[in-house]
């Protein structure tokens, strides 16, 4: 299994990364991670890519940059790699200033990972392997995010039509890894972006930003219309689209139903809605976390419904 995207299914590999404002290597993060170490994964525990290795029999997905810098380490033997990046985007210029490594340079070390493989196996040999391999990639909110930041992107363009471009750059890099062999792919839509705490806390009302959470469901639209096109194009291309979108809806609407008590307020952070500040060392976090679904202001909790209901 291969992972490609954001915060949400990066297994560590921020940690690494020597300027980067977007890690989760400090208390709390990790408290309820087996040995309680923060491991750089954005969640008190697991995330995405790890509930959906256990479901088909692999290791926890390890962080390729773990590796990289560490000349020792032999990943070939590792079933499960993490190239995800905190903050990371589609396009290459979302979070750079941050430097979360985009999506496109996820891809090219995956290539560098598919050429290693490629002579220690033979091509045909890494072929075999590579098309029966996962690749999941979790990418887009942080895109969706940046552009009302953006005084010149909204100058450049309108949400529609900046929606409607971001699978079309993802396709770019989905074909490229169909290139390096993939052929499995996982790929998440992403969830209502509007109702995270670091929206609410910037209406009066706490409510969820009506706005984004629209912006959220036409690109995850758009983003099916695409796939649908891609598996036209390649017919030898199996997907899986999880839809986080409607299950974060139903969350939301009818928590109790899922075990929640909280889904407005973060359990970790500071100021409003504890997330005004950032979850760390000296940051509150709350005791029964298990009545909440977000663990800070943009990432659910270990255990979330969402996040155990991966499938493929």
């Amino acid at each position: 299994m291969y992972v490609l995207g954001d915060s949400l299914v990066d297994a560590g590999n921020n940690n690494h990364l020597l300027i980067s404002f977007s890690k989760a290597n400090f208390p709390h993060y990790g408290i309820d991670f087996p040995n309680k170490a923060a491991t750089g994964r954005f969640s008190n525990g697991k995330i995405a890519a790890d509930f959906l290795g256990e479901k088909v029999g692999m290791e926890t997905p390890y962080p390729y940059f773990s590796m990289l810098f560490n000349f020792s380490e032999n990943f070939h033997w590792r079933d499960s790699i993490s190239f995800a990046s905190g903050g990371a985007g589609i396009y290459n210029w979302t979070n750079s200033m941050s430097e979360s490594v985009p999506l496109s340079r996820q891809v090219n070390y995956f290539s560098s990972v598919q050429k290693d493989l490629s002579k220690e196996l033979t091509p045909h040999g890494a072929y075999d392997k590579l098309k029966s391999s996962i690749f999941m990639i979790v990418i887009g909110s942080n895109d969706i995010f940046a552009y009302p930041e953006s005084s010149k992107l909204r100058n450049q363009t309108t949400p529609q039509q900046y929606l409607n471009s971001m699978p079309i750059h993802l396709k770019e890099q989905i074909k490229l890894l169909y290139d390096y062999y993939a052929r499995k792919f996982v790929i998440m839509g992403v969830g209502l972006l509007g109702c995270t705490p670091t929206e609410r806390i910037k209406n009066e009302t706490k409510e969820c930003n009506i706005e984004l959470n629209q912006w959220s469901l036409n690109y995850n639209r758009a983003l099916r219309s695409m796939l649908k096109g891609l598996k036209a194009e390649f017919d030898d291309i199996d997907y899986s689209y999880f839809d986080t979108y409607s299950l974060m809806q139903k969350i939301i609407k009818n928590p109790a139903t899922f075990g929640l008590e909280e889904v407005k307020a973060a359990c970790c952070g500071s100021g409003n809605l504890n997330s005004e500040g950032r979850c760390q060392r000296t940051a509150n976090y709350c005791s029964n976390r298990n009545n909440y679904f977000f663990w800070d202001a943009y990432h659910p909790r270990e255990s979330s419904p969402h996040l155990r209901g991966l499938h493929v």
